[in-house]
């Protein structure tokens, strides 16, 4: 190879221009008229035991807490879960999915904001729902995310997993795949991340019916 002939690297994608595409070109189904955040947040064995347990526990306390949903999708989820809290705050990078989410979705405690979760700064709440959002991110953006976490009282967390033992926190570059094709997955409490909480309990686990790992929900008490 010649002295001028080098290889360029091609930089990844931003995570937003990333996301714009999955939902232009539909990578995650549906179709030209719709929004549609996929398999994982429509499918009833995965979607009904969930929100069961969510709207338990924000049913526990005697006066309504404040949600952030950080990576709403299609809010097919949230729809279910917005009028069990004192304001529900729903925040995806996709700016023409948010719109479409703020016409389909009215409510005087329920409020939708476009913003880029690993970079802006994050509006106030009592608990953070992320739901099979940081499995798709690179670590520095989920190490900026988990940063931020700290103001909080209550983070409930889910993902992908393999099943069995595996080797976590394998980076990836952010985009429509997860960790999983690496035999990995997140754990938040391990190296690189080490998120300080005060407790933590896992509150769900749903083997996939195609044998291919299993998504977990977990509690933490971050203060």
């Amino acid at each position: 190879m010649k002295k001028n002939q080098s290889k360029k690297i091609k930089k990844p994608w931003p995570t937003k221009k990333i996301m714009d595409q999955i939902y232009d070109l539909n990578l995650w189904g549906g179709n030209e008229t719709e929004f549609y955040s996929g398999f994982g947040s429509h499918n009833p064995e995965l979607v009904d035991p969930y929100i069961k347990i969510i709207n338990e526990f924000l049913n526990s306390f005697d006066n309504p807490i404040s949600v952030l949903d950080l990576g709403c999708g299609d809010f097919n989820i949230g729809k279910a879960l917005y009028k069990n809290t004192k304001k529900y705050t729903a925040i995806d990078v996709v700016e023409d999915l948010i719109n479409y989410n703020k016409e389909k979705f009215k409510a005087d405690n329920l409020e939708f904001k476009c913003l880029d979760i690993a970079k802006d700064e994050l509006p106030k709440a009592d608990c953070v729902f992320i739901r099979q959002v940081l499995q798709h991110l690179s670590n520095a953006e989920v190490e900026n995310i988990l940063n931020k976490l700290s103001n909080y009282k209550y983070l409930i967390l889910t993902e992908h997993l393999p099943k069995g033992d595996f080797e976590p926190n394998k980076d990836i570059i952010s985009g429509q795949g997860i960790r999983i094709k690496k035999q990995s997955g997140l754990d938040i409490l391990k190296s690189p991340f080490n998120f300080k909480a005060k407790t933590k309990k896992e509150l769900l686990s749903i083997d996939l019916a195609d044998g291919k790992g299993v998504v977990v929900t977990w509690f933490f008490e971050v203060f």
